[in-house]
């Protein structure tokens, strides 16, 4: 049946994404909204838009009978779910069938059968995919769980059978840890999908996360369309994937993606789905879900294969055939994609909402019509951002945290991690906070490059967390410079004028050297260079020779958020912003705040008072806006350090505040129910 107009039933870049291909093939778009989304992009993209509904997902994204009724009121053929809220929903997808409305998707039965982790293990184990070690079915309670952990032998992953995203999932390293895991996993998959049940299987040491596309029509045709590999990942949630692994050779690859056709047929599926594997460094691999869906990280396999899988999704759903075989599937160059989180990573990735003022991805942009026709192109890299936010966007304590999707392309892996590095550097977002520094910090180091890689490499290589504003201890000099080279651009313009060329030397400065010579500066140092600048960035002090700001070349002029030049010949890109003495530059991971003065200003530094932080060590704040749910503790209670004392809802995700010290709890300040704004009290200390 020819599909002329398609609903979306989403938001976010994952619309836009959609969107984007309806439109490249003249298919109209329909696009549905909450109320929170109201102004939101793919609302603006969209041929239609109608509203179902109050911010709260469950209000709106998650109500079928809303969804069905904008489906009748637009005329809208089909209707594709994107992913997430109710792209796995069978129910969702029986209601549209009754409707006569296409689901650009799975059949009933595979969504089903595959939505169950528990069920999915079996059907695999019977189609001949190799499965982790573990107990099959669903666990009673906390005590039987942790005899099958003894049985198996931790550490054991206790994981909820309706799970995803990360929810319901904990790993318990012993047999201590199996009880609380499996309450935590249990709560968690409770409040997240209604459904409580967690089953119990052997956790892999030094595992990959390894997944496989397939794409099957209604015609008997199944195919893989190669691995991506996802083992970034921090709290059990993807941050970085590439496409093809540099850990997979073409034996591994070519068997785990036969399996994967397999249990893809085993289901009758159709349409594009992802079967995920974990691999151990023998490169054993075993199978751990199938999400009968698009994936969020579907645009490294576009990027490598040139294929448009939202196309193909489309023309499955239409009853057209796989225009490909298996051998003639493309495996082209190298792919990354970082996702873009508001988030703090300096205060331990705390969620940040609110609006984003300014909002400047790195350019050029490609679209998905340039990346399929790429293989016709030269082979230099190229750089994609899959965003439904535009400047003025709003980023909602409602919805999941992700701001896009960047990716780059290029010839080889070395070269798509450099064009990465260099994209990072270029993505301006302001208004709320991301995680751009941590992701330039992942792809600068030196594990990435090399391909050593397993789920724990945030954990292993970050330790004790991130902070931008120490991190990049190499890049520090460079920023100094830079900082010294920013301010005398900026005196040069204000001394002589806006236009004014770049001097070596302003007399200003030179004054200011010669003055600090003869009267700050103690007699028996060595009088500074005429035109020396001192940069203190809070760590420490940089003394920069008026030759090493000379090295510097560059057309920036004040007022541009991005400075672009050399330094010795290195080219380099750095956020800069000027707030009053102060200079903020970001670069590669490194985040710092300079101020530069004069060498006999400088010798005064040392004698300014200190401003003294505020003593908050006696309250408990809310360190991200959110939902209380619980809080653990009363009036005149004792607490240890590390005891449980709240828990917050934010982004779709629980977190447990904690004791940081013993005490007694004086007063609580707020009631499970309330909405919290970003350091509001909770609980105060005596």
């Amino acid at each position: 049946m020819p599909i002329d107009k398609i609903l979306i039933a989403n938001r976010g870049e994952i619309a836009c994404r959609v969107i984007e291909s309806a439109r490249r093939l003249g298919i109209a778009t329909v696009a549905v909204y909450s109320e929170a989304d109201r102004h939101a992009l793919h609302v603006r993209l969209a041929d239609e838009a109608v509203h179902i509904g109050a911010a709260a997902s469950s209000e709106s994204y998650l109500k079928i009978d809303a969804i069905l009724d904008a489906v009748k009121q637009t005329g809208a053929k089909a209707v594709h779910p994107g992913f997430g809220f109710l792209s796995e929903n069978a129910t969702f997808a029986t209601a549209l069938e009754k409707a006569g409305v296409i689901f650009i998707g799975p059949g009933v039965r595979a969504i089903e059968s595959m939505g169950d982790k528990i069920e999915s293990k079996k059907i695999a184990a019977a189609a001949g995919v190799s499965t982790v070690p573990g107990h099959p079915d669903a666990v009673a309670d906390a005590d039987e769980a942790y005899r099958i952990a003894e049985q198996v032998g931790c550490p054991v992953m206790l994981k909820a059978s309706a799970g995803g995203g990360g929810k319901g999932m904990r790993v318990a390293e012993t047999l201590d840890d199996v009880r609380p895991g499996f309450d935590a996993a249990r709560n968690e998959a409770q409040n997240a999908f209604g459904d409580g049940r967690v089953f119990v299987e052997k956790f892999i040491e030094q595992p990959r996360h390894i997944e496989i596309q397939v794409i099957a029509d209604t015609h008997g045709n199944c195919l893989y369309l190669h691995e991506r590999e996802c083992s970034i990942q921090r709290r059990h949630q993807k941050v970085v994937e590439e496409a093809p692994s540099s850990f997979i050779d073409a034996k591994t690859r070519k068997a785990m993606g036969e399996q994967a056709v397999a249990l893809a047929r085993a289901v009758d599926y159709r349409s594009a789905g992802t079967v995920e594997f974990i691999v151990d460094k023998a490169r054993n691999f075993y199978f751990l879900e199938m999400n009968t869906r698009l994936q969020v990280e579907h645009p490294v396999t576009e990027c490598i294969t040139g294929l448009d899988l939202v196309e193909m999704m489309i023309d499955v759903a239409a009853g057209k055939p796989l225009p490909l075989t298996q051998e003639e599937v493309p495996l082209i160059g190298h792919s990354f994609e970082a996702r873009v989180y508001a988030e703090d990573p300096d205060r331990g990735f705390l969620p940040s909402t609110g609006r984003v003022s300014h909002y400047e991805p790195p350019t050029p942009r490609r679209t998905v019509a340039d990346i399929v026709a790429h293989t016709d192109e030269s082979n230099e890299a190229f750089v994609r951002v899959d965003t439904g936010i535009d400047a003025g966007g709003e980023i909602s304590m409602h919805y999941d945290p992700m701001i896009a999707k960047l990716v780059t392309w290029a010839p080889t892996r070395d070269a798509a991690i450099d064009a990465m590095l260099d994209a990072l550097d270029r993505y301006r977002i302001v208004g709320v906070s991301h995680n751009i520094p941590f992701l330039a910090a992942l792809f600068a180091h030196p594990a990435l490059r090399s391909g050593d890689l397993t789920t724990r490499f945030i954990e292993d290589r970050f330790p004790d967390g991130f902070d931008s504003t120490v991190h990049g201890d190499g890049d520090v000099e460079t920023l100094a410079i830079v900082a010294a080279w920013l301010e005398r651009r900026l005196r040069a313009r204000d001394e002589v004028g806006g236009t004014a060329p770049i001097l070596p030397s302003s007399s200003v400065m030179i004054a200011a050297a010669s003055s600090g010579a003869s009267g700050d500066v103690d007699a028996t140092e060595t009088a500074p260079e005429p035109g020396a600048l001192v940069v203190f960035d809070g760590q420490g002090r940089h003394d920069v020779a008026p030759s090493r700001v000379d090295a510097i070349e560059s057309h920036w002029v004040p007022g541009e958020w991005l400075f672009e030049g050399t330094l010795a010949g290195e080219a380099l890109a750095i956020a800069v912003t000027r707030e009053g003495s102060r200079w903020h530059l970001s670069r590669r991971g490194a985040r710092r705040s300079f101020r530069v003065v004069e060498p006999h200003v400088a010798s005064l530094v040392a004698l300014m008072p200190l401003k003294q932080e505020a003593d908050l060590s006696r309250l408990l704040l809310s360190p991200m806006p959110g939902l209380l749910t619980k809080v653990l503790v009363a009036e005149g209670d004792t607490v240890e350090a590390g005891q449980d004392l709240a828990v917050i809802e934010a982004m779709k995700m629980e977190n447990t505040l904690k004791a940081a010290k013993a005490g007694t709890v004086s007063r609580v300040a707020a009631a499970a129910g309330e909405s919290l704004a970003v350091d509001a009290v909770i609980l105060e200390f005596a």
